[in-house]
Order: C-alpha cells, then structure tokens, then sequence
C-alpha cells in the first residue's frame, strides 16, 4: 500500500515540541515556546468540503440545516457549516477528522486546494485591521458568521468564531498558493502585539465555542 505524504502550503520558523502523522499530514500540535499569544495557527489539514446546489435547503450535511441567509455559519456536529451565496456553502471539520464524503456531485472536497489559518487569544481584530478594510468587528455582528473579501489582496473566506476579550478566534481560508505569503505578512503584522506560531493544540483549547458575538 502505497503511502503519500501530503504538505501544508504553510511552514512557520517555530521547531515543533510535537508532531503526528495524520492522514498524509505531519501536523504540528505544539511549538517550543509558544507563549500567551495571540497566535497564528495553520490548520491546512483540516477536511474542508464545498457544497454546490440550486437547492441547498435539500442537503443537511453532517446531519446540520445549511443558514438560510449568506454570511451566517452553525456550528455543530464538530464542524463549521457557512453558507456564501445562493448556490454555494463550505463545511469545514475543524474539531474531529472527517466522515467520508457524501456521495452526491454537490460536494466535493477541496483540502489539499485550500490554506487555512487562525488567529487566536487577544487583538485578534487589531492585527486584521492592518490587513484587511473589512469590518470584521462592527457592532452587531454575531458569531460565528462569514465574510468573502479580500485580506492582503487575497480573495478569502473570513469566519469570526469568537469576540470575546481574551479569546478572540477568526480562521481564514484561501486558495493555497497564498499560504507561505500570508502566514508571513501576518506574522509581520502582528508583531507588535506578540503574535507567535502555535500548533493545533492551541486551537483545540478553543473547541466548545461559545458564538456570544
């Protein structure tokens, strides 16, 4: 049986204090060093689907409703479902490994085509301001929902999964050939607040996400 090794678009300056094999991937779980935060998390791993279908209200994946209105997510099942238009939704299992994917032509499964980052713990939103003109934090908005626009000039999917003071957590998708760039333009934006790379036990601590906008 032949083995492929599958590899992150992401690799940060950081050596790992652990790591496993998963499904292809070394994955980071722990960086020496890794400090309060906030913190810069690559989780390329992750199973990410995309959904197509004139009629998505038919399709419940993961035993989850697709939101009616583009721009809203539900968290549930272990996985974030986010409906982006009419037609089109993304289901991102971000806390389990991955069922097999359903066998329908509307889903297709894009993990290796598509980075995914998160920022987590304190100013999250201050270090997004240097990078983005999107309002990620305009009063109002409750979590967890999405926004598609661009971060550094990057088309990306935008979810924010938390506002709260101390553990403010926003991931960011966006086709992978982007993924080294936009790790190190954030590093670079972040700076001034301490942001430092962390593996994915830092984002676990973030598991039962509590969408209190």
């Amino acid at each position: 049986m032949t083995t492929y090794r599958r590899v992150s678009p992401v690799a940060f300056t950081g050596k790992p204090a652990e790591t496993e094999m998963r499904d292809g991937w070394e994955v980071v779980l722990q960086y020496r060093d890794e400090g309060p935060g906030p913190h810069l998390i690559d989780l390329s791993h992750r199973t990410k689907w995309d959904i197509q279908d004139r009629q998505l209200s038919r399709l419940t994946p993961l035993g989850t409703a697709i939101p009616d209105t583009p721009g809203r997510c539900a968290v549930e099942g272990r996985a974030l479902v986010s409906r982006m238009n009419r037609t089109q939704a993304s289901v991102w299992h971000l806390w389990k490994d991955a069922p097999s994917l359903p066998e329908t032509p509307s889903f297709t499964d894009i993990t290796d085509g598509v980075a995914l980052l998160a920022l987590a713990g304190r100013n999250v939103f201050s270090i997004l301001e240097k990078t983005t003109e999107l309002d990620l934090a305009a009063p109002g908005g409750k979590a967890p929902f999405l926004v598609q626009g661009p971060l550094l000039h990057v088309p990306c999917q935008i979810v924010v999964l938390s506002r709260q003071p101390d553990e403010q957590l926003v991931l960011i998708g966006f086709s992978r050939g982007y993924g080294q760039s936009m790790a190190e333009a954030l590093m670079e934006a972040g700076s001034p607040w301490g942001l430092q790379p962390a593996g994915e036990k830092a984002f676990m601590a973030f598991a039962i996400v509590e969408a209190a906008g």
